[in-house]
């Protein structure tokens, strides 16, 4: 057991009445990630109790399988990728369109981009070699990611894109769930792949490939897993959905608080119940302690998090826009929507503003935030249709 004590809330213990959860066990769904450790934390560190709460974790195995678990109620709510809640949300994918929430952000940072050891043995270890090779080499390359609206693949298009690789026509994607990447790669089936931790890195300690860019290069301080659910979820049990906010709000600043609570979630969730993989491949990415297979090590300035004093957390209005912007801008959506309409409606901001007070975490001012990704195009939420008509390369345009 992690020693939490110093870190609850202890003046906020729920007691009955008419704050108390209207329902008081949830089943909560969450992938072998290392960016589930809230959830685990919360579930299983005592974080949730004082609010009246039960957590029971569900590991699936594909965002497939989440989505649809979520749809049905199965799942009370879960770690969601961004662009999965958003995808639900309009209906993309193939099932119908159900209105979606975002409770909080769980992380930002710590995705990959990794390639495989006989691609490093070719010297394709850089944009311009895989460029060169996506051009010339006559077959193509397939590249995995996790779900076709989720972040990994935004992220894999994002960066092809930006080093002038068409990824709906130089490359070939596969969608393939986390876990089983190392295992594709091992088999030669897929030459790369976009996912979480702690996968890419595990591909690194085995020999089989190297970490060829992380998502924070991309986009610094990026937004990455969600806290999901369906907005019928919230407005049936609105005093559940706020105390669940604050339960995984008092985890993720628990992990946060010390290199040792850092080194202790590594240990937690390397086990069998949940991410299930050697901690030698958790912990050191998890501290911000990067090596890429290619004989460079660095601490990376933007690791991944879980809190950052609330703004990690917060559900920023800009962030989801941005996700619909990228469908827009490869096909997903095929005409311009309400984007902001639709980010108002997910992003539940007045719930998280009452969890995160009650807890003592700061709140923006604004819904909006400002980021310069890796092309050198500003993000700040203003003009979501004109941004996502702007890019040279999008689902219309041929090889780059």
């Amino acid at each position: 057991m992690i020693d939490s004590t110093r870190s609850r809330t202890d003046s906020l213990a729920w007691v009955a009445g008419s704050d108390a959860p209207e329902k008081s066990v949830l089943n909560l769904g969450f992938m072998a990630l290392t960016d589930a450790a809230s959830l685990v934390v919360a579930a299983t560190q005592g974080f949730a109790q004082p609010y009246g709460l039960t957590l029971n974790l569900q590991r699936q195995s594909s965002w497939a399988g989440l989505r649809d678990r979520l749809l049905s109620g199965e799942l009370d709510a879960a770690q969601g990728l961004y662009g999965l809640i958003y995808g639900m949300q309009l209906g993309l994918g193939g099932t119908p369109a159900i209105d979606m929430a975002v409770l909080m952000g769980l992380c930002q940072n710590g995705q990959s981009i990794n390639l495989s050891a006989p691609l490093m043995r070719d010297g394709v270890t850089c944009a311009e070699a895989l460029r060169q090779h996506a051009r010339h080499n006559g077959a193509l390359l397939t590249l995995a990611h996790t779900f076709p609206t989720g972040t990994h693949a935004l992220w894999l298009y994002y960066w092809l894109a930006a080093h002038g690789i068409h990824p709906l026509r130089d490359v070939r994607s596969l969608v393939v769930p986390p876990a089983q990447m190392v295992e594709h790669l091992k088999a030669g089936r897929i030459d790369g792949f976009c996912a979480g931790g702690p996968w890419g890195a595990l591909a690194v300690d085995e020999g089989l490939g190297f970490t060829l860019a992380t998502s924070q290069q991309i986009w610094p301080d990026h937004p990455e897993k969600v806290l999901g659910t369906t907005r019928a979820f919230v407005e049936q049990y609105p005093n559940t959905a706020r105390a669940l906010v604050m339960s995984i709000l008092d985890a993720s600043r628990f992990i946060e608080a010390s290199e040792d609570n850092l080194r202790s979630v590594a240990r937690l969730i390397s086990g069998h119940d949940y991410v299930d993989a050697p901690l030698s491949s958790i912990e050191p990415r998890l501290l911000g302690r990067y090596q890429d297979g290619l004989g460079h090590a660095w601490q990376d300035a933007h690791p991944l998090r879980f809190h950052d004093a609330g703004r990690t957390n917060f559900p920023w209005l800009s962030d989801g826009l941005w996700f619909m912007t990228q469908f827009r801008r490869w096909g997903l959506l095929r005409e311009d929507v309400d984007y902001p309409g639709i980010a108002r409606q997910v992003q539940q901001l007045d719930l998280y503003r009452e969890a995160a007070e009650a807890v003592g975490v700061t709140v923006p001012d604004t819904g909006m935030r400002r980021s310069t990704l890796i092309d050198g195009r500003t993000w700040d939420g203003s003009d979501p249709a004109g941004y996502a008509r702007g890019f040279e390369l999008n689902a219309l345009t041929e090889r780059g």
